[in-house]
């Protein structure tokens, strides 16, 4: 009996969770999205200001480089590392996106001729901005060039 009392419990506490999302959720999924966008439309037009937008000034990017754990900040790196030029000849993609509350996290895929990036975004929403405050990625290198 105590079962079926807590089952009901949780079920029940899983449909009001879920039913408070409502419109509220739309709206904060595309507001994830506009910031994921900022992050893929700045790279792929080399554009710092608008990738900028997309992070948290303390945001770090880590990743596994010559078989050593690599950390750094991610807009001190991209601000070093990207210049003006010409567009970036890539596909990019929102492969999915979870979100709870303030949090969020998201995959993302970069399809270059010669690599395809993968990007996992961990987001929260900071004084109602979501910013990125992490990210992780692998760069899986293409022998056979599509």
């Amino acid at each position: 009996m105590r079962t079926i009392k807590l089952t009901i419990g949780i079920s029940l506490l899983c449909i009001f969770s879920y039913s408070g999302y409502g419109q509220s959720g739309k709206e904060e999924y595309h507001a994830i999205v506009e910031t994921l966008n900022y992050y893929l439309d700045g790279g792929t037009n080399n554009d710092f200001s608008t990738l900028k937008k997309a992070f948290h000034d303390n945001a770090i990017m880590s990743s596994i480089g010559d078989d050593a754990y690599q950390e750094v900040n991610a807009l001190e790196f991209f601000g070093n590392a990207m210049k003006p030029g010409p567009k970036s000849n890539r596909e990019t993609y929102i492969v999915h996106i979870s979100q709870t509350g303030t949090t969020a996290n998201a995959r993302l895929e970069l399809i270059y001729s010669d690599a395809i990036i993968t990007d996992y975004m961990n987001l929260l929403k900071v004084d109602g901005q979501w910013k990125i405050v992490s990210k992780i990625f692998f760069k899986k290198v293409l022998l056979n060039k599509p």
